[in-house]
């Protein structure tokens, strides 16, 4: 009882630790930034704000990380007008939205153009420069919709309506009388999925976005208000700025330089991007259909698709193995005699309690906290910057070596107790029971378990999307989020996603058979019965 409460103790100290770091210390300016890189954030999944497409065209800009990757979009024709004027090269870091501020603090980005609005609440954290653009909120919606002639708010009575996660845009529903009020979604792509599928009735937006929605999907409709019947915002909340760092030197220097981009080049840039933008092109084919869908998806973004499969078979193998590793280890130590000396008793008690800790933590927490925790966490605490491929081998591999500790121990204690009579009865060490006696048996006992936390590896790398790893699933919802066609982009993601676990299990079938050996005793039991048969 009182380990338990002790390993709950030092739980919540270490959670409450991080949650005050991450609250009161931002990474300092002048300390992080690059002196010839300008490192910005942006989703690449928000056109015509910004997106991903697979080659260069119209002055998009390398992902940074990734292979046979570019930004595009309004934000990123900002983003090389700002950089130019630092005198600083560009580099895109494609991040997810909720992970834009924490890499901002944490040292991971320099700043955030990323169609991102300067509210009151966002200010208490970072600082913003000047609006470089300013649009008003329109609500899509399904065309053949009975909401799609809408022209009042009060039209909108009984509609099922939502927004983006962290918006302001999800706060402005609540100015419509008898609305009923959805679930804010992580992003534009869930937003158009539950769109498409009937689940919402629309979603709250910027025009730009609308206009982008409507021209590339002919079943959306964008419902504009006049001045007086739409939604009531304040300035900055239709207005988009570039983010930096709180005391960051360089925010009056970006000033000049938005200063210098005049109204009639901005709404050049923005139509160019709504023109630009990948899905544009997609939409004036004639022939339509899914089968026709997916085969565009397939030669649009099957290398992103395969390099993100090929990301996550990466750390599904390594971290398993890493893993595994990891639990047989700490389930040897763990079940080790106890120590007879005093010293190396208490030395013992110490390091259980550590590796329970360790378990308890693990175990008892999702693996997407985790990663926040680890990538942003260190950076921002204690300035340690860890590559985010680097983070994902670590993230799963002690994850899953938690879990197969505790599977391990279980294994250990499955083999009958009087082995372990036996080997001592004939002079064999602890060392060498484990090793000659016991370990060769846990190994094949668990090995349908270690095959079980493979496959699971392979789809909980998905959650690695937090820290932006481009695995498969965070490569598919960028296709999505930039040509609109979720249901045939996330069905090939499925395929491939079954194909390698079933794949995997299939390989480590054979492996168990393989270890299992003939099993001639059966074939001369047969012969046997035949015999006596004859």
């Amino acid at each position: 009882m009182n380990k338990k409460i002790s390993v709950t103790a030092l739980l919540t100290i270490i959670l409450s630790f991080f949650t005050v770091a991450f609250a009161a210390t931002p990474a300092a300016a002048d300390s992080q930034t690059p002196t010839d890189t300008l490192r910005v954030g942006m989703e690449a999944g928000y056109a015509p704000f910004n997106w991903t497409q697979t080659t260069d065209a119209h002055g998009a800009v390398p992902i940074q990380g990734e292979n046979s990757a570019w930004a595009g979009g309004y934000d990123v024709q900002i983003a090389k007008k700002v950089a130019a004027g630092l005198g600083k090269k560009l580099e895109i870091v494609k991040t997810s939205w909720d992970g834009l501020p924490v890499a901002l603090q944490s040292g991971k980005i320099d700043a955030v153009i990323a169609g991102m609005s300067p509210t009151a609440e966002r200010k208490k954290e970072i600082d913003f420069t000047n609006p470089y653009y300013e649009s008003h909120l329109v609500i899509v919606t399904r065309k053949d919709s009975k909401y799609a002639d809408a022209k009042d708010l009060a039209d909108f009575k009984g509609a099922k309506l939502t927004a983006q996660l962290n918006t302001f845009h999800y706060t402005v529903i609540d100015q419509i009388p008898g609305v009923q009020k959805e679930q804010a979604q992580k992003d534009f792509s869930a937003m158009r999925a539950a769109l498409s599928s009937g689940v919402i009735d629309g979603y709250v937006s910027e025009r730009p976005e609308g206009v982008t929605a409507t021209s590339v999907d002919k079943n959306y409709a964008m419902v504009e208000f006049a001045k007086d019947k739409g939604f009531k915002t304040n300035p900055e909340d239709v207005q988009v700025a570039v983010g930096m760092r709180k005391g960051d030197p360089d925010v009056a220097k970006v000033n000049q330089i938005l200063a210098g981009i005049s109204e009639e080049e901005r709404t050049k840039l923005m139509d160019a991007a709504i023109k630009e933008q990948p899905a544009a092109s997609d939409s004036s084919e004639e022939k339509s259909g899914f089968l026709h869908d997916i085969k565009t998806i397939w030669n649009q973004y099957g290398g992103l698709f395969l390099r993100g499969a090929g990301l996550t078979l990466l750390i599904a193998i390594v971290s398993t193995i890493l893993g595994t590793s990891l639990g047989l280890l700490i389930g040897v130590i763990r079940s080790l005699p106890v120590a007879e000396n005093k010293v190396l008793f208490v030395f013992q008690k110490f390091f259980n309690w550590l590796l329970s800790v360790y378990i308890e933590i693990f175990r008892g927490t999702p693996m997407m906290v985790q990663a926040m925790v680890i990538y942003y966490g260190l950076a921002q605490v204690f300035q340690i910057d860890l590559n985010r491929t680097l983070a994902a081998f670590i993230i799963v591999s002690f994850n899953t070596g938690a879990y197969m500790s505790e599977i391990v121990r279980g294994g250990i204690f499955a083999v009958d107790p009087g082995q372990f009579e036996a080997a001592q009865a004939i002079g064999m060490t602890h060392g060498q029971t484990m090793t000659k006696v016991v370990l060769p048996q846990v190994i094949r006992n668990i090995l349908p378990a270690t095959g079980n936390e493979f496959v699971i590896n392979i789809k909980d790398t998905a959650v690695l999307s937090v820290i932006s790893v481009a695995d498969l699933f965070f490569q598919g919802t960028s296709a999505a989020g930039t040509n609109y066609k979720f249901f045939p982009v996330f069905t090939i993601v499925g395929i491939m996603y079954l194909i390698m676990t079933y794949t995997i299990s299939r390989i480590l079938r054979l492996v168990e058979k393989r270890i299992d050996g003939p099993q001639s005793y059966i074939k001369a039991d047969e012969a046997e019965l035949e015999a006596e048969e004859e």
